[in-house]
């Protein structure tokens, strides 16, 4: 009788170590899943923030880069710019023109690159919607007319053609605005995309530069 009862206390007592032990693992692992949780919380906390303030600062770029001038930049009275829907020739004071009256279609402008010329008077009407023009002619370099094609074929309200008997290698044009440089990498290049697509120059802000004319 006394081996039997020494053998159930035996028993019951590993059967309570076992649970003791059980209740062990089982804190120990609720402890790793909360710290686990905390680390990948915070994880995401942190990298949201990361992605909040690039963006405010991207965005705080943007702004200044808007505000900021544009060095060596043309600028014409955009009230003085005729802004009449004509179907006939228009003689404009600029090459390439930055305003004036143009006709009742548009140029389709949807980051568009047209390989040869384009009529001017519908190119106008693109600027007025916002569209920023850019131009070229055979003093360009063609890895520097390559990369602007990809830049303006990634933007909307862009287009960009040839103009042979323009002042400058490389010319970018907003309704009343204007700028010449060298080459692909001007800074001013981006600046003036920043400043200008659908810029406060625009006329007719938010107008179509789909569903008009193309080549």
């Amino acid at each position: 009788m006394a081996a039997n009862r020494s053998s159930n206390a035996d028993r019951r007592a590993r059967i309570e170590e076992m649970r003791r032990a059980e209740q062990a693992r089982e804190r120990r692992n609720r402890f790793l899943t909360i710290g686990v949780s905390g680390v990948v919380v915070l994880g995401l906390v942190g990298f949201g923030t990361f992605v909040l303030m690039k963006k405010s600062d991207e965005q705080d770029a943007k702004e200044a880069a808007a505000k900021a001038p544009i060095k060596a930049e043309q600028t014409w009275d955009a009230k003085k710019l005729g802004r009449n829907h004509v179907e006939t020739a228009v003689k404009y004071d600029m090459k390439p023109p930055v305003g004036g009256d143009h006709h009742p279609v548009w140029m389709n402008c949807d980051g568009v690159v047209y390989d040869k010329a384009v009529s001017e008077v519908n190119a106008v009407h693109s600027l007025e919607h916002g569209a920023v023009w850019v131009t070229y002619n055979k003093k360009a370099d063609k890895a520097d007319v390559a990369k602007l094609s990809e830049k303006v074929g990634k933007t909307k309200y862009t287009l960009m053609s040839p103009v042979d008997d323009q002042a400058g290698a490389i010319m970018l044009s907003a309704w009343g605005k204007q700028v010449t440089v060298d080459s692909a990498t001007d800074p001013r290049i981006d600046a003036f995309f920043t400043k200008y697509v659908q810029g406060p120059q625009t006329p007719e802000p938010g107008a179509a530069c789909t569903g008009g004319v193309g080549q």
